[in-house]
């Protein structure tokens, strides 16, 4: 420190003497001269004021580096200063913001909290390190992996959210959805209905349903002229006025526009009226003239068509303005950044036609032609915007641009309206592009028969792999000259089979039908030949094709052909009849015959093919054809009883008895003691009227077949011929040989209460239900026997007596519930018949909702749809009832129940035509069960009536269904 304090003197030193001798020198005195100083006579350094040399760093030499000044890094900021970017997002406008986010984007989180076992960090450890050509490699590898692994489980991952999303709408289903069965309904509200339901009251209150509306009165004109005239002279503002005029504070003009010139006389100030009247006259002539026709004054105005041109000036889109807007933004956006993209200009041109800028989106596409001319897409929308002679000439356009383009052409084609014109576009088209058989089939459309034809002949050649071309041609063609042209298009396309199937049709349209089998064979063989699977399901889709266009005989050795290819052995016969129902189902009756014939070829012993086939013919074809398979079936099968007896039926209902006696009779000798074809020859013998033969056949049955039914047949022939001794008497025989056969009891009690002996029937029944305790009739003819004596309280403990002992039973159950009147018990909630009389035992506003819980407990059930068809019919929905009367009478077409009831509501609310439908419908399903049906069917009197007798006989009984 010394040193330097001596240092510093001996350099300020010289200068102080020297200032010193200057000013005694000044003063006067004479001049002092400086004293002599070591450093006077040193050189000066060579390197002072030279440019440092390239490298040099001040402080280098003495290690006064490796520091920062305020210079280096500017003036500080506190950390609440805003940036220099003004529109920063919130959280970085302030410098402390910045440096917060960068330390945390510089930092980790690696707390215990940020730590999962499976995925670990939930950033990445490595993140602060440099990214390499390496990590961007092993980055690829593992997102192919992800992906290919995400495809894999893709479809149950799909199929997983769809069945939760269902689950999800099922449990909480939108509130359409809840009122979507209430608006179906509406469907069915009557106008007198819709009109009788009650106004709904006002809920609002008196203010609201009552408001004050602003009263406005028209000023008179003497209050403008005395504002003018007060006013007329004050021209500064007030500052009172706009406390005297609270909503006129200001100026002193009490009336805006009154200093308007024209509105006052000059120099008066009064409001000039008769100028006001003139200058209203006068806008409205001009409004007048402006909708006025120039020549005959008349008005141009159409008053029907003028809301229709309002409506189209209004964009008929239903998107919001704002998203159109976007939309528009977008689509500039793609067609700024790659105008050669066709799809931008059509949907910006579409997009302009939604939103009513049709001119717009006329120049839109237009552009688009100019950017894109080898876009047929662009072109044909450009086409479908332009007016009519505009398009044309796009489209000719477009044709230069697009010699080849076939689309183009048939565009051409359609703007045409003369058809000679568009012979000639067509005509030309084709001279550029031959190859084209959607052009070929377009020209030949247009075109007569005969030209037809010769271009037709010109197309097969241009484009010989067109399989329609070629079967256009032979259509047109003669015989001959079909055959040839089918014989070239199987040369040229030896791998379609539908050449082969028309060649067959013509050949069976010409009466050679010998050779169909022929060239369906031959078919199969090249056809397997070149390779070509054999589809059995569209093969048989051929020939029901071939069997709606009257081709049989292609229909059927098509169906012979191809009927057994790729079928297992052991599953032919399924499979087969399977085959014939769905021919029946799509009307190919003869595809269906065909497959029935192959089937009994291959089966000739299945008693259940003959049958199907038997059932078919009865159906579906005529009564000489079912008559003939039952002779070829009896003859396979002699054993099958029902085939006899279907062979009898059928001459019986053609009134051939003898014919019907022959076929019994050679039943007899293939099925002797048989006991089915014993009742049919006593059934036939007693229906016409051959009532002694019917009497010894019996005998002879009892005697050589004895079984309970015959015996009961005998005791019923006797019965209803009046001969109530020998009913009895073979009656009590029968029991002593058939104690344990419930209906011969049944008879017998039915017989002394015919004639009015209650106590023997009494007897009767009680000694039946001590042999036969489960039969439910027996316990229900007791009970009705002693309702009708008026004993109802042991009617009642018969019931419940046979409850006891039958407790699975429900028609006993059914008429406990109806005596005793209460609902049927859960345990029997399988039960449809029960069901169908709970839904009437409830009052009526609680039907509909019990039906519903009876087809949720039993679906299928006739008796439970005969419910809902009558519940539908008291509620006068005619429609309905009869839907649901076809659903009963096509689940369960032997419940003659249903019959009846729907024969009685098509005679109230059908036409002749329904309720004759009904009948012969019922007439073929020939029911045998129902409470109703039974009793009259069943009732000694009407032993001798039809199926549409006893219908009506049912009908007319049925008072009061509900």
């Amino acid at each position: 420190m010394a040193s330097a304090t001596a240092k510093q003197a001996s350099k300020t030193a010289p200068k102080t003497s020297a200032a010193g001798a200057g000013a005694a020198g000044v003063n006067g005195g004479p001049p002092i001269m400086p004293l002599a100083s070591p450093l006077m006579g040193k050189k000066k350094k060579p390197f002072l004021g030279m440019p440092a040399p390239l490298g040099y760093v001040p402080g280098l030499g003495r290690g006064a580096t490796g520091f920062t000044t305020r210079s280096d890094i500017g003036p500080a900021r506190d950390a609440n200063d805003p940036v220099d970017d003004r529109h920063a997002p919130p959280g970085k406008r302030t410098v402390g913001d910045q440096m917060k986010k960068n330390q945390d984007d510089d930092d980790e989180d690696l707390n215990d909290t940020n730590y999962d076992e499976f995925n670990g960090y939930a950033g990445s450890l490595f993140s602060s390190g440099p990214y390499e050509k390496d990590d961007e490699e092993a980055d690829a590898i593992y997102a192919a992996l992800d992906k290919r692994m995400d495809e894999r489980r893709k479809e149950r991952r799909e199929l997983r959210e769809k069945e939760e999303i269902e689950k999800y709408r099922m449990e909480r289903p939108k509130i359409q959805q809840q009122f979507s069965d209430l608006k179906r309904k509406l469907a069915e509200v009557s106008e007198e209905e819709w009109l009788s339901i009650p106004e709904v009251g006002d809920a609002r209150n008196k203010r609201q349903r009552n408001p004050r509306y602003e009263k406005l009165t028209p000023v008179p004109d003497s209050f403008f002229s005395k504002h003018l005239q007060t006013g007329e002279n004050h021209t500064t503002v007030d500052p009172l006025q706009g406390n005297k005029y609270g909503y006129l504070g200001g100026l002193n003009t009490p009336y805006p526009g009154s200093m308007t010139p024209g509105l006052m006389t000059p120099g008066t100030g009064e409001l000039d009226m008769r100028k006001i009247g003139q200058a209203r006259n006068t806008l409205m002539d001009m409004r007048l003239s402006q909708v006025s026709d120039s020549v005959s004054g008349q008005t141009v105005v159409d008053p029907k068509g003028y809301l229709t041109d309002l409506n189209s000036m209004i964009p008929t889109h239903g998107g919001d303005i704002s998203d159109i807007k976007k939309a528009r933004l977008l689509l500039k956006s793609v067609r700024e950044t790659n105008p050669h993209h066709p799809p931008a200009w059509i949907a910006s041109a579409r997009l302009e036609e939604v939103t009513g800028k049709l001119q717009v989106a006329r120049n839109l596409i237009m552009k688009g032609t100019e950017m894109c001319p080898k876009s047929e897409d662009v072109w044909l929308e450009a086409a479908r915007l332009q007016p009519g002679d505009t398009a044309k000439a796009v489209v000719a356009q477009a044709v230069r641009h697009l010699p080849q383009s076939v689309r183009i052409y048939i565009r051409a084609a359609e703007l045409e309206t003369d058809v000679r014109a568009k012979k000639r576009v067509l005509r030309k088209a084709l001279e550029n592009v031959s190859k084209s058989v959607r052009l070929w089939k377009t020209a030949v459309e247009l075109e007569e028969p005969e030209d037809a034809r010769i271009m037709l002949s010109r197309a097969v050649e241009c484009c010989p792999t067109s399989v329609e071309l070629w079967l256009a041609l032979a259509r047109l063609e003669t015989y001959e000259n079909a055959r040839r042209v089918l014989n070239k298009a199987r040369e040229n396309i030896p791998t379609d089979r539908h050449i082969w199937i028309t060649a067959a049709k013509l050949e069976e349209a010409n009466g050679n039908t010998q050779m169909v089998d022929k060239i369906i064979d031959r078919a199969i063989t090249s056809l397997h030949a070149n390779g070509v699977e054999i589809n059995r399901e569209q093969w048989i889709q051929d020939a029901e094709e071939c069997d709606k266009a009257g081709s049989v005989a292609t229909c059927q050795a098509v169906i012979r052909a191809v009927i057994g290819i790729g079928i297992e052995e052991e599953d032919r016969k399924h499979t087969w009849m399977e085959d014939a129902e769905s021919c029946v189902a799509h009307g190919a009756l003869e595809c269906a015959r065909a497959i029935y014939a192959h089937a009994l070829q291959v089966f000739p012993s299945k008693k259940s093919v003959w049958l199907r086939a038997a059932y078919f013919e009865k159906n579906n074809g005529t009564r000489e054809s079912l008559e003939a398979l039952l002779q070829r079936a009896v003859a396979h099968c002699p054993k099958a009883e029902v085939l006899w007896l279907m062979g009898a039926k059928s001459k019986w209902l053609a009134e051939d008895v003898p014919a019907a006696r022959s076929i019994l009779a050679l039943a007899f000798q293939a099925n002797p003691n048989s006991e089915e074809i014993w009742l049919a020859a006593v059934k036939l013998e007693s229906e016409n009227n051959e009532y002694e033969r019917a009497r010894r056949l019996l005998a002879k049955a009892r005697s050589s077949a004895p079984t309970a039914r015959v015996f009961m047949k005998s005791v019923k022939l006797e019965w209803v011929l009046g001969n109530i001794e020998a009913a009895q008497e073979l009656c009590t025989e029968a029991l002593k040989h058939y104690e344990d056969f419930p209906k011969l009891w049944m008879m017998r009690g039915q017989i002394e209460e015919q004639c009015e002996n209650m106590d023997k029937a009494r007897e009767a029944y009680n000694q039946g239900l001590k042999k036969c305790p489960h039969s439910v009739a027996l316990w229900l003819l007791l009970s009705h026997l002693e309702e009708r004596v008026g004993q109802l309280t042991r009617a009642r403990a018969i019931l419940e007596k046979a409850r006891l002992k039958n407790p699975q039973s429900h028609f006993q159950l059914l008429s406990f519930c109806l005596i005793l009147n209460f609902t049927p018990l859960p345990d029997s909630s399988s039960k449809g018949i029960l069901w169908a009389e709970a839904v009437f035992l409830e009052a009526r506003p609680q039907r509909k909702t019990k039906s519903v819980d009876a087809l949720k407990k039993c679906e299928h059930d006739p008796h439970v749809l005969l419910a809902v068809a009558k519940l539908f019919w008291s509620e006068r929905k005619i429609t309905k009832a009869r839907e649901w009367f076809l659903k009963t009478v096509k689940i369960e077409p032997d419940l003659g129940d249903a019959w009846a009831l729907f024969y009685k509501f098509e005679l109230q609310h059908g036409t002749e035509e329904q309720q004759e439908e009904v009948r012969k419908r019922c007439e073929n399903a020939e029911p045998r069960h129902g409470e109703l049906w039974c009793a009259e069917s069943k009732h000694v009197l009407n032993w001798q009536k039809k199926t549409g007798e006893i219908l009506a006989l049912v009908a007319s009984k049925i008072k009061n269904t509900f």
